[in-house]
């Protein structure tokens, strides 16, 4: 988008349903974007407008959206009752990163 700039980029997954997307995850100045590999079952984009952002937790990695795994996913919860969940290295600095961005808004 006109004026946006890439803040931070890394691998991450996100849940989807059963099943756990591999992708790569990028925070704007306007947006968090999460793309698919190709290779996935589920390649849609997904795009979360900053504004829309609710709130942040660092949450626990579920097997088959289950059963907890790992404590290393990070929760993004919308304005619209939605809930993301990205399994990505360094969560706490992906947080505050997010955190900043919305600050700006």
């Amino acid at each position: 988008m006109p004026g946006e700039s890439i803040v931070r980029e890394g691998l991450a997954n996100l849940q989807r349903g059963i099943e756990t997307v591999g992708g790569k995850l990028y925070l704007t100045t306007k947006r968090l974007i999460f793309e698919p590999h190709a290779f996935n079952i589920q390649r849609s984009v997904l795009v979360i407008p900053l504004e829309e952002v609710r709130e942040l937790r660092p949450c626990w990695t579920r097997f088959l959206n289950l059963l907890p795994v790992t404590p290393n996913s990070l929760a993004v919860m919308t304005t619209d009752g939605g809930e993301y969940r990205f399994v990505v290295w360094r969560r706490y600095e992906w947080k505050e990163a997010i955190e900043r961005q919305v600050a700006m808004r």
